[in-house]
């Protein structure tokens, strides 16, 4: 230790030596409190004597080391749910010194809080930190504990624990509610036409526990038609999630449910009060859409019909409802708005109208009002309050005089405004009528009788309609039947009464003069019996004509000496039936001469002038000339003898060529009524009645003569419009006159291929008149076919053209140009009724 220690010699004034120990350096105690020392004592002898002593030096301690804390800074974990005195930590400190210097004492420092004072304790002299009270994570979660160790001296030493106070799941979450909507009374009114995602609140839950007990979820506990939506980790959106209805759930109390993720985990719930309010969103619901009904026609006004009843889903004003009638409603009904009570304020009429088709209107008193509507069917039932209506208060039916018998007379259509057997009219004629009867149904009226309008022009009954009801309903109707006139009955000539008549003409007449009136009269009414005159024969010189309506002939030029003697007229009277017009002809003799010096004489031409052809004149230059006359029969003698032969000689070549069924047929009817206008048939039927003589040679007096259809087609015929055109020409022979008359001597001045009109006539009796039609059947009863060759002719002369004499004779044929007209093959003759 010499390092340590110096030795020093301090000599007294005395001399004496006296050796002080010294320090030469700063000693430590705690690095070496004892040092051992040897101190040697030497002489100043020689040999030096010396001695030696052992020192030991002790270190007294001071205090000067402070308290040293093992560990400076100490962090423990200790579960909130400690119990009190549970250790927290052992705090370690150790102090160099010893002795006194070396007790250490432990205490907080007033850095330290109340509340970790209040908390923790800390033994003074062990330096133990325990649980004073219980601790509360969520209160404090650490505490800071400087913890000071002093040995008495003046800088204690320090020593920081941390402690941390570990969670325990003891808390539960919190909820906590803030409305977006301000609730009213703690109840948040919502309308039922919100929208979705429609907020509501912000939800906030909390936990002051940690980690995962600090980790709260949140939901609702059941269906409802709002959600949560997460927007931070604690904090949730309430908001719609579904449309609202009011009318199926008014109010929603919503409990909310907070949970944490601890072991076990706590949670917290909370509600939220929401009630929906009422939109006017239904329209009234009637309870039959459809309503139909039926009521009896001629009620009384002001019938109750039937009680209209609609319900409303909503609530309050919104469900209140009032009725109305459609716009189409007619005015014979009426709704009451409040009770929907509708009536008949009109008497009904279903023949006016059956059905009724109308909107009633349901409206409530929401804003805006909703309606809705139903279709109302009115039904009329009938009664029997018509009678049976005719169509016409009297029918007038028109029908043809050839009507066949059982044929339609008329319709009478009958109607029934009601329904039903209430319609259903039978028709009947009343005061037993034979002559008619009538579909009780159809009303279709047919004759048991056959129409004359000659006879009764019309006939006259009443018909009753009753229709079926229970107690039936019945009218009557006149019904008058006009038989309408057919064109059936031919012109008759009045004026000239026959054929044979003649009227004197003088020379000296001026041109325009009337010479003579032609009148004829017809049985038939209207058209059938308008009668249109012509001159369709005779007149060669075109000297006369014929006023078409008043039948007045007059002079058409003046006379000269060529003209004197008898002039022979075919005049045509024609009705205007439609569509087939009858006609009849006669001969009209105008004999132009000063004066008539002998009437036989003129009563001779005229029966000549009946038997020539149509198409000549007879004309006399004087009457007193009795060789002229003489020249002139002998000239017809031979003229007659030459035709004679050769219509004699025509007849045999025609009967070689007719077939055999035509020469069966002329022999079954050689006493037949029927004969024809061919010349050489007339020859044949001649020489029949020769070859039998027990027959008497002259024709017998009741012989008749028949019409024949003669058809001719003029195309410049201004008569007939250049249509066919039917002419029939009656012969009208005296007995007397048939009696004299030899159809095999009497000479004639025709050529052979002339027509024999004379044959065309008919006797003063009536007598129905052929009509030549082609395709009438074979076997039809009075009917006969004639074949004719086809170059067998008839010439008639026109009515209108002006015929040139080439020769002066009054008996010679005068040539003038006729059209043709040339019979069908074959041809059928058959009567007319």
């Amino acid at each position: 230790g010499q390092n340590i220690f110096g030795l020093d010699v301090i000599e007294t004034p005395e001399g004496d030596k006296m050796p002080q120990l010294i320090v030469q350096k700063e000693l430590d105690r705690e690095e070496k409190d004892t040092y051992v020392m040897k101190v040697k004592v030497e002489d100043g002898g020689f040999p030096q004597r010396s001695s030696t002593a052992i020192l030991q030096v002790s270190v007294a301690d001071t205090n000067d080391n402070r308290p040293v804390f093992k560990e400076k800074e100490i962090e423990v974990s200790i579960p909130e749910n400690a119990p009190v005195g549970t250790s927290v930590t052992q705090l370690h400190a150790t102090d160099a010194d010893i002795g006194e210097n070396a007790k250490i004492h432990f205490y907080f420092s007033n850095l330290v809080s109340n509340i970790a004072k209040r908390l923790f304790h800390l033994n003074t002299t062990t330096g133990l930190i325990t649980v004073k009270e219980p601790l509360d994570r969520e209160e404090s979660p650490s505490h800071k504990l400087l913890v000071l160790a002093s040995d008495g001296g003046s800088v204690p030493a320090r020593a920081m624990v941390l402690v941390n106070v570990t969670d325990i799941n003891d808390n539960v979450p919190s909820i906590d509610i803030r409305y977006i909507i301000n609730p009213t009374n703690g109840t948040v009114v919502l309308s039922e036409n919100a929208p979705l995602n429609t907020k509501v609140a912000l939800i906030t839950v909390m936990d002051k526990d940690a980690d995962h007990n600090g980790r709260v979820t949140c939901f609702t506990d059941h269906e409802v038609p709002f959600r949560l939506r997460p927007v931070f980790s604690n904090q949730f959106l309430l908001e719609t999630a579904a449309y609202l209805d009011y009318e199926s759930t008014r109010e929603y109390a919503i409990k909310l449910l907070a949970a944490d993720a601890g072991k076990p985990p706590l949670n917290q719930s909370s509600m939220l009060l929401v009630k929906v309010k009422d939109e006017n969103d239904n329209a009234p619901v009637f309870t039959q859409p459809f309503i139909s009904l039926s009521v009896p026609e001629n009620n009384s006004p002001g019938t109750q019909l039937t009680k209209i009843s609609a319900t409303d889903a909503d609530s309050g004003r919104n469900a209140e409802i009032s009725y109305l009638l459609g716009t189409d409603a007619p005015s014979e009904f009426n709704l009451d708005h409040r009770t929907g009570i509708l009536t008949a304020v009109k008497k009904l009429d279903r023949e006016k109208q059956e059905k009724y088709y109308f909107t009633v209107l349901a409206k409530d008193n929401g804003m805006p009002p909703l309606m809705t509507n139903a279709t109302v069917l009115v039904t009329v039932l009938d009664q029997n309050d018509n009678s049976p209506i005719f169509t016409h208060n009297e029918y007038n039916f028109y029908v043809p005089e050839n009507l066949p018998r059982h044929g339609t007379v008329g319709l009478i259509t009958v109607t029934d405004p009601d329904y039903g057997e209430n319609s259903a009219v039978t028709l009947s004629i009343l005061d037993v009528n034979d002559d008619f009867t009538i579909d009780p149904q159809t009303g279709v009226i047919r004759p048991n009788i056959s129409f004359d309008r000659e006879k009764q022009e019309s006939y006259t009954f009443y018909v009753k309609a009753e229709d079926g009801g229970r107690v039936s309903r019945s009218s009557t109707a006149k019904v008058t039947i006009n038989v309408v006139d057919v064109n059936d009955n031919k012109p008759v000539f009045v004026v000239p009464p026959s054929n044979y008549s003649y009227e004197l003409v003088l020379p000296s007449t001026n041109p325009g003069t009337v010479v003579f009136k032609v009148v004829a009269i017809d049985n038939d009414t209207g058209m059938n019996a308008e009668l249109h005159y012509s001159i369709v024969g005779g007149n060669t010189k075109g000297l006369f004509v014929i006023d078409q309506t008043t039948g007045n002939i007059t002079l058409k030029e003046k006379c000269v000496v060529a003209d004197l003697g008898l002039h022979r007229l075919v005049v045509k009277a024609k009705d205007l039936g439609q569509p087939d017009s009858l006609f009849n002809v006669v001969i009209v003799n105008l004999f132009v001469n000063e004066t008539v010096t002998n009437a036989t004489l003129i009563h001779e031409l005229v029966r000549k002038s009946i038997e020539a052809p149509a198409t000549q004149n007879i004309e006399t230059a004087d009457t007193s000339s009795p060789t002229s006359d003489y020249v002139k029969i002998m000239v017809a003698i031979v003229a007659g003898t030459i035709t004679v032969i050769l219509v004699i000689f025509i007849t045999a070549v025609v009967r070689c060529r007719q077939p055999p069924h035509l020469k069966a047929a002329q022999k079954n009817k050689q006493n037949s009524e029927w004969v024809t206008p061919n010349p050489e048939n007339r020859q044949m039927i001649m020489m029949k009645k020769k070859k039998k003589k027990k027959k008497k040679k002259h024709a017998p007096k009741n012989l008749l003569l028949n019409f024949v259809t003669i058809e001719e087609t003029k195309a410049d015929d201004a008569d007939n419009d250049g249509n066919s055109v039917t002419l029939d020409l009656p012969i009208e022979l005296e007995e007397q006159t048939m009696g004299k008359y030899n159809w095999g001597t009497t000479p004639t001045t025709f050529k052979p291929d002339s027509p024999d009109l004379a044959r065309h006539y008919k006797s003063a009796s009536p007598q129905p008149a052929f009509q030549i039609q082609p395709e009438t059947p074979l076997n039809s009863k009075h009917h006969i076919i004639q074949e004719l060759p086809l170059d067998n002719t008839f010439v008639a002369c026109d009515s209108i053209s002006k015929c040139s004499s080439s020769s002066s004779d009054p008996y010679s044929v005068s040539e003038c140009s006729y059209p043709v007209t040339t019979f069908k093959t074959p041809v059928s003759v058959h009567t007319r009724p």
